[in-house]
């Protein structure tokens, strides 16, 4: 938070913002859940419940969070989505955005009828692509336009855990020495042969027009379910512009869902379908995916970053030696996905 925003549990202070940007009379605010990254008050006010995010900023991450997802909720709440919370007003130097309030709960067990709707927002999105308003919009977080953009972000995030491997156990440095490094190098390797053998450019970005929306968080982990079993999606901090494989890849392999194979394979024929005008989204999905798998062994692994480690306390309290040995267990699984070493029933699900 800035030095003119709301301290953290100041709200009063957020109650007069709130009330200053909506013109609305506020009755309280109270804590209204976890929000990830960020802080989630709910406000009373006279036109009913609303929605106050107090954004978490750190030196070390450039990205406005913020703005994205603000830019993001205004653009899909103009193009008639109805689906996600309204943009109702935000103070960029508070770091606090005002949303609709979204009456669910967190859809802890999987519905028939989940995967169609996570596939019908990412149809959607396609369709929403071609409107003029679209353009304005920013690149995904850390979007993958090329194989040869995943591999440096692959290599990157290897490299700044290897630079704090010290501050951790020798279990974590083992890891990325003798498994985690070397399986990345292999993954990378194997893509730039498959590339090269079907004569394509691994360095080449994709072109615009197969390119896509992406919430880049997206699934059931990230959504509320109303009472009629509808589905509301959230969090839109990394929305823009990506390649599709990367949304779908995402969504398949996502550790806050866990898909069931199942679940993955009616998501993936969902998403071949949808894409079908791409005629190479299916080659390099296949291509793609173990390195995918691997960029989540890293990205799960962020706790062993001071300043990630920092983003995580400030949302949850968590305690640190419990939540790394739990994120090093994922790592490994992901590792597993890669590299072909899960049994057949789990393995089948990442088959292309």
């Amino acid at each position: 938070m800035t030095p003119s925003s709301p301290p953290p549990e100041d709200t009063a202070a957020l109650a007069a913002l709130v009330a200053s940007l909506t013109g609305l009379a506020v009755s309280g605010v109270a804590r209204g859940g976890q929000g990830g990254n960020n802080r989630l008050y709910r406000a009373e006010t006279t036109a009913g419940p609303l929605a106050v995010k107090c954004y978490f900023r750190h030196p070390g991450d450039t990205r406005d969070r913020l703005a994205a997802e603000f830019a993001a909720l205004r653009f899909l709440g103009e193009c008639g989505v109805s689906n996600v919370p309204g943009a109702i007003a935000a103070d960029a130097q508070a770091g606090v955005a005002i949303y609709d309030w979204i009456d669910g709960q967190p859809p802890v067990t999987r519905q028939p009828g989940d995967m169609a709707q996570l596939a019908g927002f990412v149809a959607v999105l396609r369709d929403l692509a071609s409107r003029p308003a679209a353009t304005a919009l920013p690149l995904a977080s850390e979007a993958c336009l090329s194989a040869e953009e995943l591999a440096c972000q692959l290599e990157k995030r290897l490299a700044r855990l290897n630079s704090g491997a010290g501050e951790v156990d020798s279990q974590v440095a083992s890891f990325l020495d003798e498994l985690l490094g070397p399986a990345v190098m292999s993954a990378v390797s194997a893509a730039r042969g498959q590339y090269g053998r079907l004569g394509w450019d691994f360095g080449a970005d994709l072109a615009f027009e197969r390119q896509c929306l992406s919430p880049s968080d997206f699934g059931t982990h990230n959504a509320l379910r109303r009472a009629d079993g509808s589905l509301v999606f959230l969090d839109f901090e990394y929305f823009g512009w990506d390649d599709p494989v990367k949304l779908t890849a995402d969504t398949l392999l996502h550790p806050g869902m866990e898909l069931s194979e199942a679940e993955r394979a009616e998501f993936k024929a969902a998403t071949l379908a949808i894409h079908g005008g791409d005629g190479g989204f299916a080659g390099r999905l296949n291509i793609l995916l173990p390195l995918y798998a691997l960029r989540w062994a890293l990205i799960v692994l962020n706790p062993f970053l001071p300043e990630r480690w920092a983003r995580l306390s400030f949302a949850t309290g968590a305690e640190r030696e419990t939540v790394l040995r739990v994120q090093l267990a994922k790592a490994r699984r992901f590792v597993a996905m890669a590299t072909g070493g899960l049994d057949i029933d789990a393995k089948a699900a990442f088959i292309l």
